[in-house]
Parts: structure tokens; sequence; C-alpha cells
């Protein structure tokens, strides 16, 4: 039955992309043997209680003991080979979520991971620790940007312990700076019951909330420019299949009104913003628009400097394109840079905005787990 509610709970938020889009979000359900967790690249918005990864928490447990190379890639592969080795027998065809270590560590039944705009105004948010810990005295804990996986993990081990000697008692609440917030409890019902209170509080504080409503499938050149951007696309790599999506709201056109007030958006939030929109999008001008050969010069430039072709390409005054090798990875583009404008509006409330680190970024970028999960959601 647990492995039921564990599916339903994961449709719940999976389906709703107030709390997670495209293949973001983990969940899990644990006994003392075992835990269920979410398997990386899926999407939680079609999580059956076969869909998950059946790991051996001993063997878990049994990777704190070891000592890992200090160098960030052998690290992630040693306890990524550690991880996969925890499957029970008749699991090998599923890979476990990067997180599962920190869903494990939790002394919860039921853990409940999310990216909610709203949550993500706060964690990505200038005076977000300082606003969290007014918000959820008492109950909650602040976890400073860091590297996903291990350290991540290790890092909330500590953190939970220490907060353990202090207060006699560990959170069921963990903001998680510049990516999300992890929800635990004994039964779903009151994870549901955490989310509501998280979500009615951060709410309440809100001073402007973003004005997204207004979507155009085409406005203007929209399909003059996405002709040409495929083009350019095509002429740099040399493939012919490349799609995009567009959207254009008031929020969009107020974030691409000029490069100035781009730069409100111009670089990721989360790791979530990077692995579906890139973490370089291109912003190109009225005036490049108009000129004859300016789209693809841009494009070739941007390409040259970054080293691949945006995912996400902002056109000043007329909106946003995905460009991407498949339909659902175009438009994934484009609702992720909606996510990032959104979470931009929130972060208003508390003090602005604050980007991930350009370290933070690159290892992202370059971190296989993440590539792994990119291009499974194709």
């Amino acid at each position: 039955m647990s492995l039921q509610e564990l599916a339903e709970i994961s449709r719940f938020y999976g389906s709703n992309p107030d709390y997670v889009i495209a293949g973001g979000g983990n969940t899990s359900f644990k006994d003392r043997d075992y835990l269920y967790v979410k398997a990386s690249g899926t999407s939680l918005a079609d999580a059956r209680p076969g869909d998950f990864v059946k790991m051996d928490r001993g063997s878990l447990a049994r990777i704190w003991e070891k000592t890992y190379p200090a160098g960030a890639d052998a690290r992630e592969a040693a306890v990524l080979a550690d991880m996969m080795a925890a499957r029970v027998p008749g699991e090998e065809n599923k890979r476990p979520s990067v997180e599962t270590l920190l869903h494990d560590i939790l002394p919860f039944t039921f853990v409940v991971h999310t990216h909610p705009a709203l949550v993500n105004g706060i964690t990505c948010a200038r005076n977000g620790e300082a606003s969290a810990a007014e918000l959820f005295a008492g109950g909650s804990l602040w976890i400073p940007s860091t590297t996903p996986g291990y350290i991540l993990s290790k890092t909330v081990k500590d953190a939970m312990a220490d907060y353990r000697a202090k207060k006699g008692t560990v959170p069921d609440i963990i903001f998680l700076q510049n990516h999300g917030v992890f929800a635990g409890a004994d039964t779903a019902g009151s994870v549901k019951a955490l989310y509501d209170r998280i979500m009615n509080t951060i709410g309440g504080k809100i001073t402007r909330t973003p004005d997204t409503g207004e979507k155009l499938a085409s406005f203007g050149n929209s399909d003059s420019t996405g002709r040409e951007l495929l083009a350019a696309a095509a002429a740099i790599d040399g493939q012919a299949r490349w799609f995009i999506a567009f959207e254009r709201n008031p929020e969009i056109v107020r974030f691409t009104a000029d490069k100035n007030a781009f730069e409100g958006v111009s670089r990721p939030f989360s790791p979530d913003h990077i692995v579906y929109a890139g973490s370089a999008p291109l912003f190109i001008n009225a005036g490049t628009v108009e000129s004859a050969g300016g789209i693809r010069e841009s494009l070739k430039k941007h390409t040259e400097k970054t080293g691949s072709i945006p995912k996400t390409v902002a056109v000043q005054g007329l909106g946003v394109f995905g460009l991407a090798g498949s339909e659902n990875a175009a438009a994934n583009a484009v609702r992720l840079f909606n996510d990032a404008v959104k979470v931009a509006v929130y972060s208003e409330s508390f003090g602005g905005p604050l980007f991930m680190s350009s370290d933070q970024a690159a290892f992202i970028n370059n971190w296989e787990v993440e590539r792994y999960r990119s291009k499974i959601s194709q």
C-alpha cells in the first residue's frame, strides 16, 4: 500500500507545474531495510509503483564509511558505482536518483523533493536565508548553495546532526539554496500538509506575482525569426533536424525589453534551469534580427564563445525561443525559462535574485549525472 501511496503523491506533485517541470524533483518511501526512490530521468507525473528503484539501506549506509577521491569527477563516479551496487537484484535496469543518499538519511517514511518557483523565489534570493529563518523558525534547515550529489548529501547529514545536537529533534523542511525544498513525514498526508504550509507561508509574503498568463503561439515576426534560428543551428553543426518552441507573455516581454532587463534572467537559478534551458541563454537585440544574416552571426558567435548552441534564445521585444534537437526538449527549454522568470519575480520579495555561482554552474554542465538526465529526457 505504501508504494501505491508513493506513486500517488509523486503524481500529485509531478503533474502540477507549480511544483515540478519536466523530469525535475524526486520522491521516496522507506522502511527499515529498503528505500524506494525515483529513478533518474523519469517523470513524477507518470509514476507507478513499479517505477521506483528498490535500494538496500544497509549498502547505502556503508557508503558513509568509505573515503572517496578528492577530485569531483573521480569522487562522483565512485559514489555512483556504490549506489548502483546498492540496488537489490532485479533492479539493474533502473538508475537511482542522484539524491538517493539524501533521501536515505532523512528519518521519515515519505520524502518529497520539488522545485516550486514560489519556493525558489526565496531559495534563489539575496535575503533568502534570513527570510526562511524568520518564516519557518524552529522547524526548518537552510543549506547554502552546495555541489549536488554526494557533497550535498554529506552537507545535509552533518547539518542535521548539528541541528539534532542543539534542538533534540530533526527538521522536516530543508531549503536548499539555488535548488529547491525537501519535506519529510511518516505519512503522505502529513507531507502534503507540510507543503501546504510552505506554499501558504511564502505566498503570504509575496509583494508581486509574475504575470505569465497571456501566451501566444506566434507573434509578429516570430515565425520568420524561428525559421532563421533553425537554419542557423543547422548551418553551425550540420544537423538538419532542429526544433523550436516559442512563448511570449507580459513577464517575458518585460524581461526581454532590452539587454539590461534581460540581466535579471541571464544566468541559471537552479540545476534544472541548466539541464533543460541551458546555463548561457542568448539575447538578440531587435536590430540584429532586422539585419541580413544577423541571427545566424549572433548564434554563431555565441556558440563559439560558450562551446554549444544555446537551448534558449531571447529576442528583444518579441519573446523567447527554445532551440533543441527534439520538440520535447525545445518545449522544456521554454518551460524552464518561464520558470526562471517566475523565480526572478518572486525573489523581488526577498531582496532580489541570487544566481548560481559560476563554479556550481560549471559543475552541473560537466557532471555525468546531469548529462544523463538531460539526454534521457529528450
